[in-house]
């Protein structure tokens, strides 16, 4: 009983170790918000609770679903790219929306060297790629060079000036 007291008074005189405990409260609500927000990006909890707008994924999902993964090159055009980025997410996470514009440069400048595919994987048909790729959390960028073999990985929003070095690890100019 005395303890608690001396506590209160502790915390209401100013002395040195109040500042202590708001740091460990701030750190505190740190670390339950940036868990919050990696549970909401990670397969674990499920679909979204709201469906995904069907044209949404019409303009993210239909065209990676008319390529294949590896090798590298369509049918189509026989064309061989030296590297096949593909991009694991969800139209419904955050921070997977943030790279959109990212894929879509990407796809812009290098056309006739990168391959970008995207991958819903909050929906049926993309789902199996989060197995395929053994994805924990997303959004999960997979490069593969041009044999269709992976030689880098990334977990999160990867920024694009970050994202063309590794693009140019592989000689994409």
């Amino acid at each position: 009983m005395e303890n608690s007291h001396k506590f209160q008074i502790a915390i209401c005189s100013g002395d040195s170790n109040t500042g202590r405990y708001a740091d460990v409260a701030r750190l505190l609500l740190l670390s339950i918000l940036t868990i919050i927000g990696f549970v909401n990006c990670t397969g674990s909890t499920g679909k979204p609770a709201l469906p995904a707008d069907k044209n949404d994924q019409e303009l993210n999902i239909v065209e990676a679903q008319k390529q294949k993964l590896a090798p590298a090159a369509t049918e189509a055009t026989d064309t061989l790219y030296k590297v096949t980025f593909i991009e694991l997410g969800s139209v419904r996470c955050i921070p997977c929306q943030q790279m959109q514009p990212v894929m879509k440069s990407i796809k812009e400048k290098y056309s006739k060297q990168v391959k970008v595919v995207f991958h819903d994987v909050w929906t049926e048909a993309g789902s199996p790629y989060a197995k395929q790729y053994g994805i924990e959390a997303i959004p999960t960028q997979v490069f593969l060079d041009e044999t269709g073999k992976e030689y880098f990985r990334h977990v999160g929003f990867f920024p694009e000036e970050e994202l063309v070095k590794i693009l140019q690890q592989k000689g994409v100019k």
